[in-house]
């Protein structure tokens, strides 16, 4: 492998142009597809096979007009005075009239029918009522003496919930519709004092690609370049580098986005983990030429191809790594990971081939220039008897190796402690930050009217023989889910043109990611006498079933991940270094840094530990993102086998040419960290600019995979390994010898190329 990466670095170095136009026409290629196909994005979270999305897809055949999404205003008058007072009686109603002859939103009476079912629904409404005496603490709107549909007024009487149907979710409505309904809904504070205010349900759910913040990550990253490589020329290149291959990995993702569905997280997580790595590969590559440029007084142009060839392969097996990873996602078969899993996989795999590529190519044009005289100079001077500080520190760690082990298990072992009340969700109103619109009319609604009519369910009900329903079981359906303590609110809905279907509103008593709803879905699920005397079958949808299904099925598949995980880990490792102990101390140190991340990501957004969350720009607390265990875990563990091939590699390399025990270790590790630290610095720096965007989903993965960077390189790689190492001694490399005739020889080191090229250097002679 290091032999054909070797001729690629050559072939590249001396014919640049051929390589940097293919990746220039690449590229505009893809400009060209965008230009051409548009860009289209979803945030719909969608995992088929789960009971809500089942039942919305029935809904969608069946009653169509009842399974789009649910969208609402809030309307406020100032403290004091009434909403439905007779001044403001002509305008509110106007304005929610034109907002239902918008034709994505669902007139009443297109789900009722006639006027007739009209009323045999406000018959089965009071009958209802004096079946049990309503919790409600709210009155109609009411206009000539006829109730507004879909208008609640709160208790107090200055605020106005009106909630709407529409055809389509919310989050596939364009930001013109979106605008549309804003618009519409504030021309009421036109003519009265009524302020208007969307709620979450209408809130833009664009991710932005790109920022201020991000910036600042990049920035940070080029400064830690030019300190470890010491040159702005170098330091440039790998950021040329990660450019060009986002900009193919991403925009290959918008060129595609017309093709296949795209979660809008999609090119975000790519953006993430392609400028990480992409930064990471390409400084590798140019640290082993300045190395080889150093140390063997090699010319670069001979230097270059030697550093593709060995470094190149410790790069590709690294990206392999990663790539494994993500696509181990797709054993799960939840269909919005697998496409994030495969985009972000698409961009490391396209980083690794511009490394080996265009950075040699790029290189040739540099030509000498990538080591200038003044660096040349201060090498040749410096004292290479002289401890290094890398030098002083693992010969620290080594004396200190089992307290050193102990500290360290210790320390993750405590910041493990919070993932036990890790609370998994998907975001709402609730967690938003208070100064934003989303978490304010949250507000309103929980004090006005109560916290579940934020997350209301919605029942679907059909005959058990396909036959029409009867109104007396439907009535009867609705008394026995009164009488639940867990509900506040039970509403007909109205049924299909065949009358085979029926639809309930229910409003939960709690909040729609508190856990008495998750048990409230639960029981209308599984317990028969929600349908006692009756003929009919239920299931339960709407958006807060489907996050609660979400975060259910996410919460049930991670512990398989995380095996898969394990034995990818055993298995590559096994394969990479040819030992029995690397693997098995490596992945025990990805677990212990994994739990740890899970536990501080918990107790900073959950629990806003110390008020740490409003560094970051988190007032409230509140659930993880549902897929952040399996996502993270499948990203940290391709960057943490990174550090680990990078580091270790180094040590077997020592470990082959001679060197045994901690000497190995030492040599290794001196060789090394200085560059695994830069890297890693590179990547925190990266992911840190995500966590101060606007979007919580984007802070939290943002935070998670910066911090458990930091805690993977730093704590893990950079002192756990080398003490483990060194606890083993020659041991740590053992592998049996039948074993070692079946494992095929990777040579990641670059052992065979140098040889070879050794023996060449004497023919020539």
């Amino acid at each position: 492998m290091s032999k054909l990466f070797y001729r690629i670095g050559k072939t590249a170095y001396n014919k640049p142009w051929a390589f940097i136009a293919s990746w220039v026409i690449i590229l505009g290629i893809i400009i060209a597809a965008i230009v051409s196909n548009g860009v289209s994005m979803t945030s719909e979270t969608r995992i088929d096979g789960t009971e809500a999305q089942e039942v919305l897809d029935q809904l969608a055949e069946d009653f169509p007009v009842a399974s789009g999404g649910q969208g609402s205003f809030i309307f406020e008058a100032p403290e004091g005075e009434q909403v439905d007072a007779q001044a403001n009686v002509a305008s509110l109603a106007s304005v929610i009239n034109s907002i239902y002859e918008l034709d994505f939103v669902v007139n009443p009476l297109d789900i009722v029918g006639d006027s007739e079912d009209m009323a045999q629904l406000q018959e089965l409404q009071s009958q209802l009522g004096q079946m049990q005496e309503s919790e409600t603490s709210y009155r109609p709107f009411v206009v000539n003496e006829m109730p507004i549909p879909g208008v609640k007024i709160s208790e107090e009487g200055n605020i106005a919930l009106f909630s709407f149907q529409m055809t389509e979710k919310a989050e596939d409505l364009s930001a013109d519709q979106l605008d549309q309904l804003k618009d519409l809904a504030s021309n009421v504070e036109e003519d009265t004092s009524i302020n208007a205010l969307s709620t979450g349900t209408l809130q833009s759910t664009d991710i932005p690609i790109g920022g201020t913040h991000e910036i600042i990550g990049l920035i940070v990253a080029g400064i830690v370049l030019v300190v470890t490589l010491g040159s702005l020329i170098a330091a440039g290149l790998p950021l040329i580098v990660a450019f060009v291959g986002v900009g193919v990995g991403v925009g290959g993702t918008f060129a595609m986005s017309s093709l296949f569905e795209m979660n809008s997280l999609t090119p975000v997580l790519a953006l993430m983990v392609g400028l990480a790595v992409g930064i990471d590969y390409a400084l590798f590559i140019v640290n082993r030429q300045r190395k080889i440029i150093f140390e063997e007084n090699l010319p670069a142009k001979e230097a270059a191809p030697r550093a593709v060839g060995t470094a190149g392969s410790a790069v590709f097996f690294a990206g392999l790594t990663v790539i494994i990873a993500l696509c181990g996602l797709l054993v799960i078969g939840i269909s919005f990971l697998s496409s994030m899993a495969l985009v972000a996989s698409l961009t490391v795999f396209i980083d690794v081939l511009v490394a080996l590529t265009l950075l040699p190519a790029i290189l040739g044009l540099v030509g000498e220039r990538i080591v200038s005289a003044k660096a040349r100079k201060k090498h040749n001077a410096k004292d290479k008897d002289k401890p290094t500080f890398a030098n002083k520190w693992i010969n620290g760690i080594i004396k200190l190796r089992w307290p050193v082990v102990a500290l360290i298990i210790v320390v993750l072992g405590t910041l493990t402690i919070p993932v036990a009340d890790m609370n998994l969700g998907m975001p709402s109103g609730a967690s938003a930050n208070k100064d934003t619109a989303e978490r304010q009319s949250y507000d309103i609604i929980s004090e006005s009217f109560g916290e579940g009519y934020n997350g209301t369910l919605l029942l679907v009900a059909e005959d058990k023989e396909g036959n029409a329903i009867d109104t007396q079981e439907y009535l009867q359906l609705l008394s026995n889910i009164n009488e639940l303590d867990s509900t506040v609110e039970v509403s007909p809905g109205g049924f299909n043109e065949d009358g085979t279907i029926g639809i309930v509103s229910i409003t939960p008593t709690a909040g729609p990611t508190d856990e008495e709803t998750h048990d409230l879905v639960e029981y209308l699920r599984n317990d028969d006498s929600v349908a006692d005397n009756t003929n009919l079958e239920i299931g339960v949808t709407g958006l807060t079933a489907i996050n609660i299904d979400i975060s259910q099925n996410l919460s049930d598949v991670f512990p398989i991940y995380i095996g898969i995980i394990v034995l990818l880990s055993l298995v590559i490792l096994l394969v990479v270094f040819r030992s029995v102990i690397v693997p098995i101390k490596a992945t025990a140190g990805f677990l212990l840094s994994i739990m740890a991340t899970f536990g501080v990501t918990t107790a900073v957004f959950q629990w806003n530990w110390f008020g740490v969350g409003s560094l970051f720009g988190i007032d409230t607390g509140g659930p993880l993102l549902s897929f952040i265990p399996i996502m993270v875990t499948g990203i940290l563990y391709g960057l943490a086998m990174d550090y680990q091939v990078f580091l270790v590699s180094s040590m077997r390399e020592a470990y082959i040419h001679g060197n045994k025990g901690n000497k190995a270790v030492v040599n290794g590790y001196t060789i090394a960290s200085r560059v695994v630290v830069a890297a890693a610095l590179i990547m925190v720096s990266v992911f840190s600019g995500f966590i101060f965007t606007d979007d919580i989903m984007i802070k939290q993965i943002g935070f998670a995979l910066a911090f458990g960077i930091l805690i993977d390189a730093f704590l893990i790689r950079m002192i756990f390994v080398p003490a483990v190492m060194s606890i083993f001694g020659d041991k740590v490399w053992w592998l049996p010898k039948w074993l070692d005739k079946i494992l095929p020889n990777l040579d990641i080191e670059g052992e065979k190329l140098t040889k070879e090229l050794e023996k060449e250097k004497v023919k020539n002679k």
